[in-house]
């Protein structure tokens, strides 16, 4: 069976699902396609979901999924093009989000480092960071 898996959906878990909410709508643009108070917010994310939980909540509700959750930062990194990383710099800093690293990676790629308002890291990259198709 040849391996077709692709990423469907990914999660970050956050403190303040309302602030959450306002800088991934108003800070990376994000279409907000669900909202339950107190445990989640789900955005749209090109083809595929970015799902916000507050970890207390998906942790220990009931709930037709299996309890989840972690503490701590976690990670994503969101694909851009080569042209769009001066345009998301000044979006960013007009936004009051500082870039916490830029990286020129040895294969061309590119990524800028930032975090949201709970400190998870996320990373705008260039899709040739990892030599995948423009």
């Amino acid at each position: 069976m040849a391996n077709s898996l692709e990423v469907l959906e990914t999660c970050l878990y956050v403190d303040d699902l309302s602030a959450a909410e306002r800088f991934y709508a108003d800070v990376l643009g994000l279409v907000l396609v669900s909202r339950q108070a107190d445990r989640h917010v789900f955005f749209r994310c090109g083809s595929t979901m970015l799902l916000l939980f507050d970890p207390a909540a998906s942790g220990s509700s009931p709930s037709e999924v299996p309890p989840h959750g972690s503490h701590g930062p976690g990670h994503v990194a969101f694909a851009i093009s080569h042209d769009e990383i001066e345009p998301w710099t000044t979006r960013l800093a007009g936004h009051g989000v500082s870039i916490e690293q830029r990286v020129n990676w040895p294969n061309g790629g590119r990524s800028i480092y930032f975090r949201d308002p709970a400190g998870n890291s996320l990373e705008l990259a260039t899709r040739d960071l990892w030599g995948l198709d423009a």
